[in-house]
């Protein structure tokens, strides 16, 4: 296992770190982890080197953190640097900040949590923790000890990341990233920005929820196929971000032990600045492969929003293009059929056209939205 320094810190943490939102679950119920399974993942993975454990209030629908407890039971929570989300979007007082941190120790079976984040912070939801004083919490948490260092999560525009990076002293930031993430949300600028600021940076979704580790495309995977050294998808992804030295880990949500080994097997060559300019071209071939299979250009800008008939149109066409870009069509049929509220599926317009007055890519939304039902429910 490959290891790095923790931002401005005298310490080091692995290159992989375990997420904990994706264990093995008895019969589909997210909220049913197979505990005895994942149990053994975390201590094997901790056992081999890996040190920083992620979890969350809502995970497995408020169950992860009790599982991560009793995982690190037996003298394993003496190894790891626990990094747990306080669940902003419940904080309504002052007082509910120390309410959940409280109920999250107990959760974890801890005196203390090492990497505490605000959780998914948008700028709306972070106006609202600058109006209850969320910095005054934080300064009172490290003091009486409770946790060590604070840090955030992501989810919004650059902007905004900057104005939120610089609004703290924070320890640490957690962003979405990967190679076909790096202008989305805080993207390849902010990554830099952050690291400009000696803050570690955490990865999520680098492997942009297992899309970028399935088998790729035909077209992508000739891309794979021309190099030299024989990589897997996963291998591909992993190792392009490793190669950011401005990257202090990665969180993979790893649901089966062959997946716990393959990657940590993968981390082990986790070594900045280790591609070569040869790889790294393959890279970006391999990026455009992928978005040369883009069904529909919509850029996501939602001008279109809202539909008077509460159609969710970027939505619906993000999975589109996610099922043809990333041989995921079965996955994602699912998620349109069975996840996505009826009102909010393309079937829903009324071909009103109101969205394709004011679509600045002057798309045909109304047959779009006819493709995108039709595929689905034909599957």
């Amino acid at each position: 296992m490959k290891y790095r320094k923790f931002g401005k810190y005298n310490f080091e943490i692995s290159a992989l770190g375990f997420g904990c939102m994706r264990f093995p679950t008895i019969d589909g119920d997210e909220g049913r982890i197979d505990e005895d399974k994942a149990i053994s993942m975390l201590r094997y993975a901790i056992d081999n080197g890996v040190n920083y454990i992620d979890t969350a209030y809502p995970y497995h629908k408020g169950t992860s953190e009790i599982t991560v407890g009793k995982a690190l039971k037996d003298g394993y929570r003496d190894k790891v640097m626990l990094a747990t989300k306080c669940p902003v979007w419940l904080i309504k007082t002052q007082d509910d900040f120390d309410t959940y941190l409280n109920e999250q120790l107990e959760k974890l079976q801890t005196d203390h949590i090492d990497m505490y984040l605000l959780h998914a912070l948008s700028k709306e939801r972070f106006n609202t923790l600058k109006n209850l004083q969320f910095d005054k919490f934080l300064d009172k948490a490290i003091s009486d000890g409770r946790i060590k260092y604070a840090g955030f999560s992501f989810h919004d525009e650059l902007d905004v990341f900057k104005e939120i990076v610089d609004s703290y002293s924070w320890s640490f930031c957690q962003i979405q990233y990967n190679f076909m993430d790096t202008n989305y949300q805080a993207g390849s600028q902010g990554l830099k920005y952050a690291a400009s600021k000696d803050l570690a940076v955490v990865i999520m979704e680098p492997l942009k929820g297992g899309k970028l580790a399935k088998t790729p495309p035909k077209e992508v995977q000739e891309v794979w196929n021309s190099n030299d050294i024989k990589r897997s998808p996963a291998e591909w992804a992993l190792k392009w971000i490793w190669n950011h030295p401005e990257v202090t880990t990665i969180l993979s949500g790893m649901s089966t032990m062959d997946q716990v080994v393959e990657n940590i097997n993968i981390a082990d060559t986790a070594i900045a600045n280790s591609l070569t300019s040869h790889e790294l071209e393959l890279v970006d071939i391999a990026k455009a492969k992928y978005n040369k299979l883009i069904k529909v250009d919509c850029t996501a800008c939602q001008y279109c929003m809202p539909c008077p008939f509460n159609v969710n149109i970027p939505g619906n066409f993000s999975l589109y293009n996610s099922a043809h870009m990333y041989n995921d069509a079965k996955n994602l049929s699912k998620l349109y059929k069975e996840n996505t509220p009826e009102n909010n599926r393309a079937g829903s317009c009324k071909e009103c056209g109101a969205c394709e007055a004011k679509c600045p890519q002057k798309l045909p939304i109304r047959k779009h939205l006819k493709e995108v039902h039709q595929y689905f429910t034909s599957l």
